[in-house]
């Protein structure tokens, strides 16, 4: 089958079955409104004689049940209610007999038939009632069957409309009926009490049942569903006076009643009912009728609505089917041939040529602009939509030629300062040492010397860092494989506060010198945050294992608690290549990115969760690819557990220079450079033997190693430190600086917590 064709199948087929659909939906819309229009005019006619039949039922009830209870009653007062009553029954039976034309359901003839039945019986329990014959629940039992036939019939009049929104909205109104019926039977019970105010324990638990189901009804079906205007009103009528006297006397007739030889005795407050039924009872048809009015009303504007839409659904319908028949027969011969090239070319382009052309960019590759489409100019829709495409493409194309020159350039810019400024370190590091070398039996200025080294070492880092994000290798000086005791040590040493990390090497093994440095770095960034975030006197642990996927290197804190979905991201960016522009906006949190770096670089997995302290616990895995083959001799301190000595740390030789910019790029530099330094991070260190023959946890510092031979002769001995001579005023401005210090690093740890 042709394209042109399937095309004006695509068109008649969905045309035909659209009108045909209309056709149906237009019939059914409008034997809704018939029927609509049919229900309404049945509740207009029958609705109110029926409401006023029941009303005259519960008038003629009430008054039955007085006369039963002694109460003094007019006979003129009771034959006029009666009168009234039997008109009301006529005019029901007229009504009922008429349906309209329209067959009634077999429900609502069932209905129909139960209430004439009963209102067949109407004049004989009146006869009883004047002769004091029976009992009177009998005759009370029977009004209340006839009045609840007569409920029914409501219920299934609005039942039986075929819009469920006006099902829907009738069943408040149907409630409301229910309820004025438990209400007005609670009135007839209490009336039954007459001037002796005694019930028998039915007619007593009939009241209890009345009481609960007029609550129920009105809390659960009615008032949920009123407007906002009747639930105003509604709440007026609960406030008042008469409705507070109503729940004062159901509370009073519930808990204050007794139990006599005759039934139930009833408390006095019964007397104030009578007064106060009279006002919220009429109260509560004044909305019951209300809300009846505004049902049919909108039955009615539901009825004229649909037949609206039947106008406007076959009218809008007619015209969109023979627009789109014309609009197919007029533009498919000349459309198909143009559109199959362009969509040919196009996905071509898409498919292949650009995915080509924009990886050629990101390595750097030239690319041929030969390959991309042109403008060719036609004015048509094919012809302009062809040009857009192609324009997109360009732009496309530079988009990604303009990122990739500015991400290579950037990056050379970054790794050039980057080699630059850790010559520099590199320099003074050097200069630290030959100071130290010179004057280090000046013990406060070895200190102060030690400090700068530290800070020193932790430039020398950060510097190193933006060179692993510009894309640069950091050198590695290392030509041996180093025991993971002395890899922990050195990263430790990396940080500046390094006297608060316990090292535990809990297994013999060695990695390869060639990412010695890379180890070190990663694991000193985790480390240096690990103290940053973490209180001041509190112990970040590293220990180290043997596992089945490598080497495993837990870093354990003691600081701030992080959310499940802070570590979620700072695990994703831990796990991905950020862009530049990610980086900037997070440039208080480089250490991270430069973590995911070097494991990407070492096919090493690093993960951040909270540890059982609190903390966080940062894992790192190292693969099996990274340890030496060869394990350290047996008899090397194979596993250092404790603190890195507080007073002496250990210091640092300087690294290999980091690689300089090309010649061209180099600034003039009128001092002489320095010599180079050792290629090794670590100072020479020789193990001390404690009491016992026991070896301590960690190595120290060779004595006079570092001096020059005129300064290694014996020193004259000190005297013994005796007490402080700090004043209490040094004392108090040392412990203010302590303070001051530590309010520091909590507002710090506090605004990265924030900005986690």
């Amino acid at each position: 089958m042709r394209l042109r064709t399937m095309l004006i199948w695509l068109a008649v087929v969905p045309s035909v079955a659209m009108g045909t659909q209309v056709a149906v939906t237009a019939e059914r819309l409008l034997v809704q409104a018939d029927h609509l229009r049919d229900d309404l005019a049945a509740s207009k006619r029958i609705g109110e004689p029926l409401f006023r039949l029941m009303a005259e039922l519960q008038a003629e009830r009430k008054m039955t049940a007085a006369r039963w209870a002694g109460t003094p009653v007019p006979d003129a007062d009771l034959r006029d209610l009666r009168a009234a009553t039997d008109r009301a029954v006529a005019e029901f039976r007229r009504l009922s007999s008429d349906t309209g034309g329209r067959p009634e359901s077999a429900q609502a003839a069932e209905h129909v038939s139960d209430v004439k039945s009963r209102l067949d019986q109407l004049t004989a329990f009146r006869s009883r009632t004047d002769a004091r014959t029976g009992v009177a629940a009998q005759t009370i039992a029977y009004y209340n069957g006839v009045i609840d036939g007569i409920t029914g019939l409501y219920q299934g009049a609005f039942s039986r409309t075929d819009d469920a929104a006006l099902v829907e909205e009738s069943r408040p109104v149907v409630a409301m009926i229910s309820a004025s019926e438990m209400l007005a039977r609670q009135d007839t019970i209490l009336t039954l009490a007459g001037p002796s105010r005694e019930l028998t324990p039915a007619a007593f638990g009939e009241f209890l049942d009345d009481a609960g189901a007029h609550r129920h009804l009105y809390d659960t079906w009615i008032v949920p569903y009123l407007p906002a205007a009747e639930k105003e009103t509604y709440e007026k009528i609960t406030s008042s006076d008469a409705w507070k006297t109503k729940l004062r006397v159901e509370n009073a007739i519930i808990a204050q009643h007794k139990v006599t030889d005759a039934g139930m005795k009833l408390p006095a407050d019964v007397g104030a009912w009578p007064a106060a039924y009279e006002e919220f009872a009429a109260q509560l048809v004044e909305l019951g009728t209300r809300r009846s009015r505004d049902l049919l009303a909108h039955a009615d504007a539901n009825a004229g609505e649909l037949e609206t839409q039947v106008y406007w659904l076959v009218g809008g319908s007619a015209g969109a089917l023979l627009l789109v028949v014309a609009v197919v027969v007029v533009t498919t011969r000349s459309v198909l041939r143009r559109l199959r090239r362009l969509h040919e070319r196009t996905v071509a382009i898409a498919e292949q040529t650009l995915p080509d052309v924009v990886a050629r960019l990101h390595r750097g590759q030239p690319v041929d602009d030969a390959m991309l489409p042109s403008v060719s100019g036609n004015q048509d829709e094919v012809g302009r939509i062809n040009d857009a495409f192609a324009r997109v493409v360009a732009v496309s194309v530079d988009g990604h030629r303009q990122l990739a020159a500015e991400r290579h350039g950037f990056g050379m810019f970054a790794s050039g300062i980057a080699s630059r400024t850790g010559n520099l370190v590199s320099r003074q590091l050097s200069l630290t040492e030959e100071i130290q070398d010179t004057f280090g039996h000046d013990e406060a200025l070895l200190a102060e010397l030690m400090r700068s080294d530290q800070l020193t070492v932790g430039m020398r880092r950060q510097v190193e860092n933006l060179l692993i994000l510009s894309g640069g290798e950091v050198p590695d000086p290392h030509t041996e494989p180093m025991r993971v005791a002395d890899l922990l040590r050195e990263a430790a040493a990396e940080v500046e506060d390094f006297r608060r990390i316990e090292r535990h090497a809990l297994d013999e093994a060695s990695v390869e010198p060639s990412v010695i440095s890379q180890i070190s770095h990663l694991l000193a960034e985790l480390l240096d945050n690990a103290t940053r975030f973490s209180p001041p006197r509190s112990k970040v642990v590293i220990r180290a294992e043997l596992v089945a996927d490598g080497l495993s290197v837990e870093i354990e804190d003691r600081g701030p608690r992080v959310g499940a979905a802070g570590y979620e991201e700072m695990n994703r960016r831990l796990h991905s290549a950020p862009p530049y522009a990610e980086l900037a906006e997070n440039a208080h949190r480089l250490g991270l990115f430069v973590v995911g770096h070097l494991a990407d670089r070492l096919k090493a997995k690093v993960t951040l969760r909270r540890s059982v302290y609190g903390g966080t616990s940062a894992v790192v895995v190292l693969p099996n690819e990274l340890l030496a083959r060869a394990a350290a001799p047996a008899g090397s301190a194979a596993a250092l557990s404790a603190p890195a000595p507080a007073a002496v740390p250990l210091r640092r030789a300087a690294p290999e220079p980091l690689p300089e910019p090309p010649a061209a790029e180099r600034l003039p530099a009128p001092a002489p450079t320095p010599e180079p330094e050792p290629a090794q991070r670590t100072p020479a260190i020789r193990p001390v033997t404690a009491e016992g023959g026991t070896r301590p946890a960690l190595p120290e510092r060779v004595p006079q190693t570092h001096m020059t031979r005129q300064l290694r002769a014996p020193r004259a001995p000190e005297p013994e430190p005796g007490p402080g001579t700090d004043t209490p005023e040094e004392v108090a401005d040392a412990w203010a600086d302590y303070e001051e210090g530590t309010q520091k690093v909590e507002a710090e740890l506090r605004q990265e917590q924030d900005q986690r």
